[in-house]
């Protein structure tokens, strides 16, 4: 994959996150984790989420359903931080979590529900 699709991923998260979390994730790969590190600027942000067919609160909001239904809080809080800058409203996060919940399951459900409110609310969206 070229230079410009690591700084096409490296921008999504900047746009996602914001820079001082994008700058922080460069600044703290180790020789360990760097491959990986790479890996998921380069393909799941550059390839994936810098492709143009789905908008990315479309995206957003199809990671938040997936990562319900694999029930990964710790990655759903990150993801509904993005969600939220990516313009899903914390109405719509609501019935995303509750429509995955269905077919995914109330123990999913739940766990999303507090990873989505610990995020909300540090947000100071959850009133």
């Amino acid at each position: 994959m070229s230079d410009k699709v690591y700084e096409a991923g490296y921008n999504v998260a900047v746009e996602m996150w914001g820079p001082e979390i994008a700058e922080a994730r460069e600044k703290n790969a180790t020789q360990f984790n760097r491959p990986f590190e790479d890996l998921v600027t380069k393909y799941c942000f550059g390839e994936v989420w810098a492709e143009d067919t789905l908008d990315r609160k479309t995206r957003s909001m199809l990671t938040l359903a997936v990562l319900t239904a694999l029930t990964k809080p710790n990655q759903l809080k990150v993801h509904i931080k993005g969600a939220i800058a990516n313009g899903v409203s914390v109405e719509e996060i609501r019935a995303i979590l509750i429509h995955s919940a269905v077919y995914a399951g109330i123990p999913s459900g739940v766990e999303a529900f507090n990873a989505a409110k610990e995020v909300l609310g540090s947000m100071d969206l959850d009133k």
